[in-house]
């Protein structure tokens, strides 16, 4: 086993209010698994997540990769100091989802003290990649453009 990149021991019970009252929560998206190096979630393909053609949108699979990967960045800084911030994303949609559920998992390319980059993977039931996607964090301050960053940390 790989050891852990956390800032401290997380349990997803600790990540449940991340996903509420906002548009994690809206889209369905549930954190599932927190491995040493990895976090995974699950997003439903329904009216929720789906485009008119009734595929799964495109964007809904980007929220799913930002959702997890931010979250995951957020869980390697002292959360007392610093707050990880989308900077840039992008993704590639490899095949079409109809109904279901896909998975997503994000995994660290580079931890650095000013920016991080994560990759995710996205897969169907199956599973097979139905996307992949490369998020950028900028690491900054509390107070700098992260806004209330209150549930990692001792509130």
């Amino acid at each position: 086993m790989s050891e852990s990149i956390w800032f401290r021991t997380y349990q997803l019970f600790d990540l449940a209010p991340l996903c509420k009252t906002n548009m994690v929560e809206h889209l369905g998206v549930e954190l599932t698994e927190l491995g040493p190096d990895y976090l995974v979630g699950t997003m439903p393909v329904d009216h929720r997540t789906t485009q008119p053609a009734g595929l799964l949108h495109g964007g809904a699979s980007v929220a799913l990769a930002e959702t997890l990967g931010s979250v995951a960045a957020n869980l390697c800084v002292d959360p007392d100091r610093w707050v990880c911030v989308g900077q840039e994303i992008n993704a590639s949609h490899l095949r079409p989802v109809r109904k279901g559920f896909v998975t997503g998992t994000a995994r660290p390319v580079y931890l650095g003290r000013s920016s991080h980059l994560w990759d995710i993977d996205i897969v169907d039931e199956r599973p097979r990649k139905v996307c992949v996607a490369r998020l950028t964090v900028a690491v900054v301050p509390v107070g700098h453009g992260g806004g209330n960053h209150t549930l990692l940390g001792d509130e």
